[in-house]
Parts: structure tokens; sequence; C-alpha cells
């Protein structure tokens, strides 16, 4: 978190870009100046030319009108290219930093892999560079306007200066009507767009037992809540925007009226009064531009608020001294841990140490812990109390940059991603044509890779797609076996794999061990545990049993035939009862007796 008062990344990439938005301040200033250059036209041809019948005044006010147009076009111009700019400098400033908040916000707030914060990013350019923020820019110059008019007139600035805040009225009612609505429907938008990312991605599920109709209903009730909620902002928005251009319109009409009645009294001539208008319909048109797109004001203000508040919420990686390369010491000291934005811990009291080379096998029923243990031994979780320490230093100390290449993971989920298999295994940093072969060599898939179309050039579609499952896990294991890692954890191996493929893992299990590699496999198939060093038993995210692999498969065995007599003996009692015969009692229920 953020301390008070301290600034945030995004009001600091804001800040870098100050020069620039005083830059178009500046030229905001001369391009409002020289709107001022048609009322000027219209009072000198009304008052000097028509008076004095003389056509070279004319030419020469009118050559000069031109030119003074064509700088404000100039103007225009560079301001619009320095807005643009200004959005790209910020998208530039920012994007790393957000990539980088939203992948941390992902691994920490389950349901959290949204890409809606690179859309905010999106929307707050593009109003930089839109007509909303010129209009902006052109508000404060509005007094010069009215100033000019109460030169002209005081009636005339009081006239002008009236139809002005009652437009500023307008923008603030369109300001409260709006907001709350937008907010809300922007809201829904958001949730129902990331439902629809989820559905794609369980296509084949929603399609094989279809569900599609049930799930599309729950996405357009959603979706109906979004339209809803914006065709009310709109309809607010609209009706004080048309207000707001008729009451403009009519103030420019009347104010030509006004200054009518004030040339017939003698106090202004017809050309302060045709001047007059033009001016007061300059002072007045950037208010009306601000209602006009209040909509996207209000859209880029949320889009900014949530940015902002994302970037204090996540705050951004310190980089840390860096750490010798390590061994593979393993110590977990006393750890709880629990699943992001959760504080149900599904691990308690994990304690153990396992020396550089050590290969562990992991087992436990289902929803023991035993992927939340993985999760918490690469540091992808941190634990809610303990440590885990990967050669003495806590492994959230480690640089990421510089540790991952000596760590080596096979999720459960097998995920891989739009490029070739080369670059897969690579884990997309720059191709080592060696190092990569080494890789799909130890893990037993080298020549599964050379029958594919390309060999190592085939693309992957996302997600995997064009690979069986199987060949997904295959290659995912080759990639955690990419640049000779010390420290591997393999989570479900082999749910997928045929017999090629298993001998292929065992293989890649004893290439390992020869290696001194530090190891953890999480397998519910006991006999590709059988080489490991020592077994993990979990339950209830407990540790159990954390013994050598003999000791260990002899326990289970002799709980198993204890749990096997016990069966048959309960069977035998019910036949005896069944058959009407009095039941001789377990030695337990005897003992039992014999104390009563």
């Amino acid at each position: 978190m953020n301390a008070k008062g301290e600034r945030t990344d995004l009001q600091r990439a804001v800040r870098l870009c100050r020069e620039a938005f005083a830059s178009v301040g500046f030229f905001s200033l001369f391009i409002n100046l020289l709107m001022l250059v048609p009322a000027i036209y219209m009072l000198q041809v009304y008052d000097r030319v028509l008076s004095t019948q003389s056509p070279d005044t004319l030419l020469m006010l009118t050559l000069v009108v031109v030119f003074l147009f064509a700088i404000m076009g100039l103007l225009e111009v560079v301001r619009s290219r320095i807005l643009v700019r200004i959005g790209n400098r910020l998208d530039t400033l920012l994007n790393g930093r957000l990539y980088r908040a939203m992948f941390r916000r992902s691994l920490i707030s389950e349901g959290s892999g949204s890409s809606q914060p690179l859309d905010d990013l999106a929307n707050l350019r593009q109003f930089l560079s839109g007509n909303g923020l010129v209009a902006l820019f052109d508000t404060p110059w509005v007094p010069i306007f009215l100033a000019v008019l109460f030169l002209f007139h005081p009636w005339l600035g009081l006239f002008a200066t009236a139809s002005a805040l009652m437009l500023l009225v307008l923008a603030v009612a369109s300001e409260k009507s709006t907001q709350p609505l937008l907010a809300e429907a922007q809201g829904e938008q958001i949730k129902a767009r990331e439902q629809v990312v989820s559905n794609l991605r369980n296509a084949e599920v929603l399609h094989a037992m279809g569900m599609l109709p049930d799930i599309m209903a729950r996405w357009s009730l959603r979706h109906h809540r979004f339209l809803a909620g914006m065709s009310q902002a709109n309809d607010r928005s609209g009706t004080l925007g048309n207000l707001s251009k008729v009451l403009r319109l009519l103030a420019q009409s009347l104010i030509l009226g006004l200054g009518a009645w004030l040339v017939l009294r003698g106090e202004l001539t017809p050309g302060m009064m045709i001047a007059g208008s033009i001016i007061m319909g300059r002072a007045l048109a950037p208010i009306d531009r601000v209602i006009g797109s209040w909509k996207s004001v209000v859209s880029a203000r949320g889009a900014y608020d949530r940015l902002d508040t994302l970037l204090r919420k996540i705050p951004d990686d310190q980089e840390r001294m860096s750490l010798p390369a390590p061994r593979g010491e393993m110590v977990v000291e006393g750890v709880a841990a629990a699943p992001p934005g959760s504080r149900t811990p599904t691990l308690r009291g994990i304690q153990l140490a396992v020396a550089p080379g050590e290969h562990i096998g992991i087992i436990g029923p289902s929803a023991a812990g035993k992927s939340s243990l993985a999760r918490v031994l690469l540091g992808i979780w941190p634990p809610l109390v303990g440590t885990a320490r990967l050669d003495g230093a806590d492994i959230a100390l480690w640089n990421r940059d510089e540790l991952g290449p000596h760590v080596g993971y096979l999720p459960q989920d097998i995920e891989l991603f739009e490029g070739s298999v080369a670059e897969n295994i690579a884990r997309f940093g720059e191709v080592d044509t060696q190092a990569v072969v080494a890789a799909a060599r130890k893990a037993g898939v080298h020549e599964m890779v050379l029958a594919l179309p390309e060999g190592y050039d085939t693309l992957i579609g996302p997600g995997g797609a064009g690979l069986s499952g199987g060949q997904r896990q295959r290659i995912g294991l080759a990639r955690a076996l990419y640049g000779n890692p010390v420290l591997v954890v393999l989570d479900e191996p082999n749910a997928s794999l045929d017999d090629r493929g298993e001998y292929a893992l065992r293989a890649a299990l004893a290439t390992l061990k020869r290696e001194g590699v530090t190891l953890f496999v999480i397998s519910h198939r006991t006999h590709l545990l059988k080489g490991m060093d020592k077994l993990l038993m979990l339950r209830d995210g407990q540790i159990q049993l954390f013994a050598p692999t003999a000791e260990v498969i002899a326990s289970l065995a002799c709980k198993a035939t204890a749990a096997q007599a016990d069966g048959q003996a309960a069977r035998a009692r019910m036949a005896t009862v069944v058959a009407g015969q009095p039941v001789a009692p377990a030695r337990g229920e005897e003992a039992n007796e014999q104390a009563g």
C-alpha cells in the first residue's frame, strides 16, 4: 500500500506529462484569442467598410483574416498532435507497470484474471486525444470572451454571463444524474465480459452437456442490466445536451435582439451587435461541448479511478539484491496457506526440510492440500503464517527474474502459449537451439516433436490448441526442465500420459536424480513414486507421514491389510446375524464387556 500522500504510479506518469499539458494550454490561449477574429472582422466590416465604402479596406481586412485563420488551423493541428502524443506517452509509461500489476493481482486474488485495466488505459488514452479534453482546455478562456462583451456593453456581458451560468447548471445536473448510472453500467459490462471469457474457455463442456442456453441466459441478464443502465444514462445525458444546445442557440438569437434594442437607443453600433452575437456563441461553445461529451469525461474518470485503485493496491515489485545461484535446499517452517483472497487455510502447520538433490513424492486424497503445497514451495502463494525458504532465503525475497531459470514447474492444468514449440520450451526467451533440444531429450519428447508437421517450429494455438492433452503435458515437462533447473515441482505429471509417455517420464526422473536436482512430484499413482527418496502424505492440509519411501509404503500396506481384515470380520459377523446365531464380540468389544 502507498503511504498517505504519496503519489501513485499513475499520478507520477500524469505529472511527467505536465510540460506537454502546459504546451496544450499555451496553444489553447492563442487559439481562443484567434477565435475573436470573426467577431472583429464583422465589427470592422459593418462599422468601417460599409460606412467608408472602401473596397481596399475590405480586401486588406479579408487577407488578414485569412492569414490569421491559417495560423489558427496550424495551432489546432499542433495541439491535436500534442494531445495524441500525451496519450501515447502515458500508455508507454504505464503499460509495463500495469501488466505486472494485472499479473500480480491474478496471483493474489482468485478470479481476477481480467484484461479490463488495459481497456481502461486505452479509454484514458483515447480521451486525452479526443474532443472532450479539448473542450476542458477551452473552458477556462470563457471569461475572456465575457470580458470583451462587457467592454462592448454591460448588458451584453450580463446577458452572456447569465446564459453561461445556465449552461454550467446543466453541466452539473448532467454530472449528478448520469455519473452513478454510467459507473454501475460499466461495472455490469466488465462483469459480463469476464463471464464471456470464462465461458469461451470452457466451450467444450458447455457444448457437450447442453449448458449453453442456461449459461447464455445468465450472461444475457447481466448484459441487459448494462444496456438498461446505459440507456437511462444516455437518455438523461441526451435530454440535458439537447436542452443545452437549444438554450445556446436561443441565447445567440436573443442577444441579437438585445443588441438591436441597444442600437436603437444609440448605445451600440450595428457592428458591435453582430460581433457580440458571434463572441457569445464562442463563449458558450466550450460549455456546450463539455456537456455533449460528458459521457466520455465520466468514462475516462472511471477508468482513471480504477487504474489508480489497482496501482495503489498492488505496488510494483522492488528490485532486491541478487543472491547466489540456488543449490536446491528447501525448508518449510510452520506454514499455513490459503487460496488467494481467502483466509481459510488449506495448509496448516507444514514443517519439513529437504536437502539438495532429494526427491520427494507428495501423496494424499483429493483436497488434501498437495497442489497448495506446490504453490507455496514455488512462492506463488504467500503463506498466511510461516516461511518457505530456498537455500535459507525466503522464497519471496528472490528476484523472480533471476530465480526463474533455476526453477521448473509443471502445473496440474497445463498452459502452453501461442507461439512455436521451441518458444514454449525456451519459456519465450531467446531460443537456444541446443538447450531446447537438450530439454526435449531429457523429457523424452524429442522424437515426438520431430513427428509434428513443422517439428520445433510447429505453431501452437492459444492454450495449446492443436495438441492432445498428452502432447501438451510432455512439452510442458520439457519446458520445466529447460535450462538445467535445480528445483523442479511436478503436479500430476502423468495424468494424461500413455505408456510411452510414462516410460519417458520415469527416465526423466532418473536423469534428474543423477544430476542432483531437488524434485517434488505430486501423483496418485504410487508406482511413479517408488524411486523417490521420501514420501510426504497430506490429509486435511496437514502432514500425516513424512519418511523414507519404503517406510511409508510399508505403513500404508499395513494399514490396508488391517482395514481389509476388519472388513472381512465385519462381513462375517453380518452373515452370522442374518443366520440368527449369536455373534462373538470383536476384540475391542470383548474388552469393553469385561471392563463393564
